[in-house]
């Protein structure tokens, strides 16, 4: 493909991000690999170059762009080399034409912004949002010490105490050592808010919010594969990941439960007053994750973000009766708004007496309403808040 061919083929791609993000359709990810899918004729050095051109593209306009040629107009504001392309040669864009806009800059979409600022996110703290994420990976304590594991490439310590940090795209899933079941794929971030669950061999644990099971695995491993670790979740494809990797991964504790969407204690009655920890990584706005997804700011509505809270308090109070005496809850949410981070907690404890927030000693993130708030410009990792409680 000619330079301009991939600036053409970025365009149409950036389209159909922008269409699915509208419809709460296919993530970007999925959507370029369709492109390429049909599209043989593109090469290796090809994929990755219009790869590159449609996430730049995203992470350079603020509110959802119209079209994919407005996204790259914004893209070429800033980069000189990109308005020559347009010059409507064969399988090349059409020429700039004279007062042509480009999409909007921005952080996100303004109200978003907004919600961010009141949340103390601003600046340099608002712009590492869009920053580009490393891979980090977590080496299974179950079958391999981070000391002694030998990997085809040495990876950077993380404050994780099985952490280890890769640039991005290592292809760590083709070692070795991933097939074994040895390393996993985890934000270090997410590794260190599973170190305040601290699950303990014996214990009984609810991961609440499983998913495809990243944290399930981090708590079989933190017990030893000792106790009982229920994974639960309302989606039943996420949930069915599970297996494969536990397998893979030698955890042997973790047992899986589908439940139905507002009638989870139904599913968790034989669990309830019997948890001596509950971890609820729940759904949220995504707001910490946009390293990875920047479309995800296309994707959010004020109406989606009154949604999630409102689970996310459902799911606090539920934990309530699941723990035993002396049993704790953990909540981590992906987001850097307040309302989904320290407010939600805040009102949590309010209307739940018995329940007495503990302080976290993770040598990371910044103290916020009762918890912890991981950013990528100050701990280099996804945007997290975690914080726990205890049942008096």
């Amino acid at each position: 493909m000619t330079p301009q061919a991939r600036v053409q083929a970025a365009i149409e791609i950036l389209d159909e991000v922008i269409a699915s993000a509208r419809r709460g359709g296919a993530p970007a990810d999925r959507v370029i690999t369709e492109w390429f899918r049909t599209r043989r004729f593109a090469g290796s050095k090809d994929r990755r170059a219009v790869r590159e051109l449609v996430y730049s593209a995203m992470r350079a306009c603020g509110a959802v762009p119209e079209t994919g040629r407005a996204a790259l107009l914004r893209l070429a504001q800033g980069d000189a080399a990109l308005p020559p392309l347009f010059d409507g040669s064969r399988h090349a864009p059409a020429p700039i034409e004279a007062g042509e806009q480009p999409a909007e800059a921005g952080i996100a979409p303004r109200w978003l912004e907004q919600r961010l600022a009141v949340s103390g996110i601003t600046g340099e703290a608002a712009q590492a949002l869009l920053s580009r994420a490393p891979l980090d990976i977590r080496v299974n304590a179950l079958k391999a010490d981070r000391a002694t594991l030998a990997l085809p490439e040495a990876g950077e310590p993380l404050l994780a105490p099985q952490g280890l940090r890769y640039p991005a795209n290592t292809p760590v899933e083709q070692w070795d050592a991933y097939q074994a079941g040895q390393i996993e794929v985890q934000d270090g971030g997410s590794q260190l808010t599973c170190l305040a669950v601290d699950a303990r061999g014996g214990e009984t644990v609810v991961d609440l919010c499983a998913g495809g099971g990243g944290k399930t695995l981090a708590l079989a491993a933190s017990m030893g594969n000792r106790g009982q670790l229920i994974a639960c979740d309302v989606d039943r494809a996420r949930l069915s990941r599970l297996a494969p990797r536990a397998e893979r991964a030698g955890v042997i504790i973790a047992q899986t439960l589908l439940m139905n969407p507002n009638r989870e204690r139904e599913a968790l009655a034989p669990f309830l007053g019997k948890a001596d920890a509950v971890l609820i990584d729940a759904p949220c706005s995504g707001t910490g994750t946009w390293r990875r997804q920047p479309e995800g700011r296309w994707r959010l509505t004020e109406a989606e973000l009154a949604r999630v809270t409102g689970i996310q308090s459902r799911l606090l109070d539920l934990a309530v009766e699941l723990v035993k005496p002396g049993g704790r809850i953990i909540f981590v949410t992906c987001s850097l708004l307040d309302e989904e981070g320290a407010g939600q907690f805040t009102a949590f404890l309010a209307r739940q007496p018995r329940m007495q927030a503990e302080t976290l000693t993770i040598a990371a993130g910044e103290p916020r309403g009762g918890g912890l708030r991981f950013s990528p410009l100050s701990d280099g990792t996804d945007g997290f808040f975690v914080a726990r409680a205890r049942l008096l």
